[in-house]
């Protein structure tokens, strides 16, 4: 069966979740979010000032079915009013890793942010994943766009 097909029986797919308490669970805010709010698995504060990055740990442990992965992404609210956001984003949690999955947030801001225990920080999107076959080749197909970069439809 294909990812495509899993999805359109399952509508749902269901993750296995190693957490400490029910407290740090991700949970999707509203009925349709495609995000799960990702919380700080923090005892004490955490102050992360202007241009500085901290690795905020989230107390969970997933083992994602293979075919799909896990994105960490930042929350509009954090990145609008203090320019706080997630450093690669975004992220990827992969179906082999087993590891606890950490959010690396950094700080755009102007002003010092306090990460406090179980704050929202992040959001994790489920998503399905497609795999390339490379094929060395000496010659591409021709586009319009061809070799042109960044910036070559302009600036409006």
């Amino acid at each position: 069966m294909d990812i495509k097909d899993f999805i359109e029986r399952n509508k749902t797919v269901s993750i296995k979740v190693i957490a400490s308490s029910d407290d740090i669970l991700p949970s999707y805010a509203s009925e349709h979010a495609s995000g799960a709010d990702l919380r700080a698995n923090i005892s004490d504060p955490v102050i992360i000032r202007p241009g500085e990055r901290v690795s905020i740990p989230t107390g969970l442990t997933f083992e994602i079915p293979p075919g799909f992965e896990i994105q960490i992404r930042p929350r509009s609210g954090l990145a609008a009013k203090h320019g706080i956001t997630v450093l690669n984003s975004p992220g990827t949690i992969d179906a082999d890793y087993r590891g606890e999955v950490a959010v690396l947030l950094i700080n755009l801001g102007t002003s010092d942010f306090i990460v406090t225990p179980l704050m929202r920080m992040a959001q994790m999107v489920f998503a399905p994943v497609v795999r390339a076959e490379f094929l060395l080749s000496s010659s591409l197909a021709e586009s319009t766009r061809g070799a042109q970069g960044f910036g070559h439809s302009g600036v409006n």
